[in-house]
């Protein structure tokens, strides 16, 4: 029974108790001149009389599944829109705004918001990422793991009026305009051991200068020998790019056995352990950086170079070969659109 009905039998029964109007509304808490109207609805219906009346005001229309329902239905081309707004879905379905953004929110809907993918079709899936896990995580003995990639395309912004520096109860500020002065590469070979970092910068990204970043990397690892005094061997993993496969590549790499390259699966390039090194130098030397020049530019990452490996610490891979596969392998969504 509803409290609600359960409070207006306890009236109806102290009434017939006896029990004066005011008394019943302090036992009830209520006020005298509901206790009254219940008791006159009670003799003129009975028990009937004690239930709610319909209220006044427009019927709901629309529960909530079917408010996702129609979310879930792409808007008709006539609207020109590409997903549903609340106001737009609200005057379709002739309900408030509100309406629609209770129903989102309780089901989890998020129809402003889309993330991008992109799924893996290397046929060779499986045998990479458990060869790329692998290194990672148990890495061979009597060997150096270098992580090599490069990040192309850095701009040297230059701001167009001076920065105003941070201050007590003030952010650092910029303004919104800049001059471009040109571009640089960065080349970088990651120990994931050691976290240190052997790097070149470079005005372009073809197979040429990746070719002299490979033979930097080679000279500055010339000296690592085992217990016998042997070169230990480098373990170099790369992306599927062009200039990294070139032939000119290949023939030098067959002229050094003692470089072992291992190629991450295409589109995954997120396996490359130098890609969140890349990230960090975007945030902290990158991104906030005032160059003037790409000079300038190559001078300021430099620096931070020559600063990160004094302080650079192990990269470490947590997921395994299964864990990756697993997502991979997802099964598809049930929406035949996709």
């Amino acid at each position: 029974m509803r409290a609600s009905a359960a409070k207006r039998a306890r009236m109806i029964l102290l009434a017939a108790d006896g029990v004066p109007n005011l008394r019943i509304a302090e036992l009830v808490g209520s006020s005298r001149t509901t206790v009254i109207a219940w008791r006159e609805r009670y003799l003129q219906a009975g028990l009937d009389g004690l239930s709610d009346r319909d209220r006044p005001g427009r019927p709901r229309q629309l529960d909530q599944d079917a408010i996702i329902v129609a979310t879930l239905t792409p808007p008709p081309k006539s609207l020109g829109v590409t997903h549903w707004s609340t106001r737009i879905l609200a005057a379709r379905l002739k309900v408030s705004p509100a309406s629609v953004a209770r129903a989102w929110r309780n089901y989890g809907i998020k129809p402003w918001k889309a993330e991008s993918f992109r799924f893996s079709t290397d046929p060779e899936l499986v045998g990479k990422v458990t060869d790329i896990c692998g290194l990672y995580l148990n890495p061979p003995e009597n060997a150096i793991v270098l992580c090599v990639d490069e990040k192309s395309q850095i701009q040297a912004l230059d701001r167009t009026v001076p920065i105003l520096p941070m201050q007590p109860g003030r952010i650092e500020r910029r303004s919104h305009d800049y001059y471009r002065h040109g571009t640089t590469t960065l080349f970088a070979a990651l120990d994931i051991a050691t976290g240190k970092v052997t790097a070149a910068l470079k005005p372009k990204h073809r197979h040429q200068e990746f070719l002299a970043f490979l033979k930097q990397v080679e000279r500055a690892h010339r000296g690592a020998v085992d217990d016998t005094g042997m070169p230990v061997e480098l373990h170099l993993v790369m992306d599927n790019y062009s200039a990294h496969k070139h032939a000119n590549v290949k023939a030098w790499l067959d002229k050094h056995p003692r470089i072992v390259v291992h190629f991450t699966p295409t589109h995954a390039s997120w396996m490359n352990l130098v890609e969140a090194w890349f990230g960090i130098v975007e945030r902290q030397a990158i991104r906030r950086g005032v160059f003037t020049s790409v000079k300038d530019l190559n001078t300021k990452i430099r620096a931070f170079i020559d600063g990160w490996n004094p302080r650079a610490q192990p990269f470490i891979w947590t997921k395994t070969a299964d864990q990756i596969l697993d997502k991979a392998n997802r099964p598809t969504t049930s929406n035949s659109r996709h």
